[in-house]
């Protein structure tokens, strides 16, 4: 089955308080495995970006002016999510946004039947400690040096990362196991094994047991 990461940055905390939706990125995967598909888009709010919230993304007023607006992006977005199960970290965050958006332009909602909450689900696993995004990617030592900033793409990938572990899913590896190629198919189809036996002479014996004697009992550590 596809999923769908998806993760969100704004001017505020709350689309009913008149705050807007300044990036949305998603990662498409396939049982987990990227497929390299993605969407991202900058937004313009269409308002001012508050100084707390310039802090956490970085994204000022002045930058966002000249982005596509979110009725511009929508039926795009709408298509690369149709079909597919969504994966969001605090899903009641993003959704409060995104189905506000999609109601100021009269488009249809995602429907929280097919969101899955990875909130919900660290909290379940690990009550009573921080399930934060950051947090969890320490527990799981996944590698937070690139989130100077908040980024909705980075968080994406961040938040693939961390819900592989929280299933406790391996990580997709090469198949190594696949036989090599016989060798006899370059040697003409004759077994041509070397089966040479090598003998040792006398006196590399003798030298050998000297070593043995004398040298092993020194304390090499």
């Amino acid at each position: 089955m596809s999923e769908i990461f998806l993760d969100t940055e704004t001017t505020g905390l709350s689309f009913n308080d008149g705050h807007r939706i300044v990036e949305i990125a998603c990662i498409e995967t396939k049982d987990l495995v990227p497929t390299n598909r993605i969407f991202h888009k900058l937004i313009n709010p269409q308002r001012d970006v508050p100084e707390e919230a310039f802090k956490i993304h970085g994204f000022s007023t002045n930058f966002l002016s000249n982005k596509e607006t979110f009725d511009q992006i929508a039926d795009e977005l709408l298509s690369f999510l149709k079909g597919k199960k969504i994966i969001i970290h605090n899903a009641t965050f993003d959704l409060g946004f995104l189905n506000g958006e999609f109601q100021k332009i009269k488009k249809e909602f995602i429907k929280k039947e097919i969101v899955v909450d990875s909130l919900e689900i660290a909290r379940n696993k690990f009550p009573g400690t921080s399930n934060s995004l950051d947090s969890l990617c320490k527990r799981f030592n996944i590698d937070l040096s690139k989130r100077t900033k908040h980024n909705a793409l980075l968080d994406c990938e961040l938040l693939r990362e961390v819900y592989v572990n929280l299933l406790d899913v391996k990580e997709p590896k090469f198949n190594l196991s696949i036989s090599a190629p016989d060798v006899n198919t370059f040697l003409g189809g004759e077994k041509k094994y070397n089966r040479k036996i090598v003998k040792i002479s006398e006196i590399e014996i003798e030298k050998h047991q000297k070593f043995l004697k004398s040298e092993l009992k020194k304390n090499f550590y």
